[in-house]
């Protein structure tokens, strides 16, 4: 095992695969064994986690409140919410939303995933070489990433400084008590530079998918008032049925991720794939299988309802993707999306500006996020 600090985070990456996300054998079972058992270590999955995420909720409520009812873009507001949960988690606190370099991140964050779903990013994992010496949208990729990783370890060495193994407070604690531990393993895949590729594969993971869907969710509710004057806290099954209808219909990451590679030969459906074969699920065959949905294309929380209106989750129903690289952040990203989507139907009624009608129309990148608009949030009625 080769020991490399976080200053060896932007050297040689196709030399040293990291992270979490798109690593695979033995860095990627030892590194989402750990993710998974320390975000559960700081509440991921259980009720103990709720209290942070309605504490979130109040910041968030007062700037939509601040707007009184007039059209504003919701995406920033949503984005520092939802990150700032992963935050917590990662980093042991959050960042206020009038944190301008916070802020500017989280605008950034925005283009990298639209450039990394573009052609510049076909073209690069094509052409690495020859794409390095031009210039592009793909330049500005790294610079983002660069950004967040000097966001990352800037909070590495402030935790470095006041590190107490016996008293962890959050992930990077965690991650560093476990550097520690594991010196002198051969078999040790933990040091500073996975640490810091770990905890921006958590950051992305964390924010992105979650913050998109309640996005989704605010133009759904505006498209259909009946449904929004239902989804509230006193028909649970309803609730959870109209969020599980937004994850449907919003399709967010309509290809999973490439990271699914072939361990060995296989044979399917009269074809021989090879080992070492990446595979990509099309999570939209089945979010809208006519077989399977009785309205693929329509929104119809009815969906997630059987006869006695009880919720019922269809196998069909796979947004987080599948099998052993199913998201490691299902357990927070279901959390989220139930407790801020109910605190916002409780507290807010939303509406597209007068003379606006909805539109459904998408921003094609690594995750399919709905095309800017603007919304009106007006407080309920206590």
């Amino acid at each position: 095992m080769v020991c490399r600090t976080a200053e060896d985070v932007d050297v040689s990456p196709e030399y040293f695969p990291s992270g979490v996300v798109f690593t695979n054998g033995h860095m990627w079972k030892q590194q989402r064994r750990f993710a998974l058992s320390t975000l559960k270590y700081f509440g991921v999955g259980k009720k103990s986690l709720e209290p942070a995420i309605l504490d979130e909720f109040t910041y968030c409520a007062k700037d939509t409140a601040d707007h009184k009812g007039k059209p504003f873009n919701p995406h920033l507001i949503i984005n520092n919410a939802v990150s700032n949960i992963i935050c917590s988690l990662v980093f042991g606190h959050r960042f206020e939303y009038a944190d301008e370099r916070f802020r500017k991140l989280i605008r950034k964050f925005d283009t990298a995933l639209q450039i990394e779903g573009s052609i510049w990013a076909q073209l690069y994992n094509s052409f690495p070489l020859l794409m390095r010496c031009l210039p592009g949208p793909h330049q500005t990729v790294q610079h983002i990433w660069n950004d967040v990783k000097d966001l990352i370890r800037a909070e590495l060495k402030e935790h470095k400084d006041n590190w107490d193994p016996a008293e962890p407070r959050d992930y990077i604690d965690c991650y560093l008590t476990e550097i520690q531990t594991s010196k002198g393993d051969a078999q040790t895949t933990f040091d500073e530079v996975n640490l810091v590729i770990c905890a921006l594969d958590l950051f992305v993971a964390g924010s992105e998918t979650t913050s998109t869907t309640l996005r989704w969710a605010f133009l759904y509710m505006a498209k259909y008032p009946e449904i929004q004057a239902m989804a509230d806290r006193t028909n649970l099954p309803y609730t959870d049925a109209v969020i599980h209808e937004v994850q449907r219909m919003g399709n967010i990451v309509p290809l999973s991720l490439p990271s699914h590679v072939t361990s060995r030969d296989i044979q399917l459906g009269g074809y021989t794939v090879p080992k070492g074969v990446t595979i990509i699920p099309n999570l939209t065959s089945g979010l809208f299988d006519k077989s399977e949905w009785e309205t693929p294309f329509t929104f119809n929380p009815g969906h997630f309802l059987n006869e006695e209106n009880k919720f019922v989750k269809r196998a069909a129903f796979l947004p987080f993707s599948a099998g052993k690289r199913v998201c490691l952040g299902e357990n927070l990203a279901r959390m989220e999306l139930f407790l801020f989507f109910t605190s916002f139907m409780q507290r807010f009624t939303f509406s597209m500006p007068a003379g606006v009608k909805p539109s459904l129309d998408y921003r094609f990148g690594i995750t399919l996020a709905p095309a800017h608009y603007e919304i009106c949030a007006i407080l309920r009625q206590e």
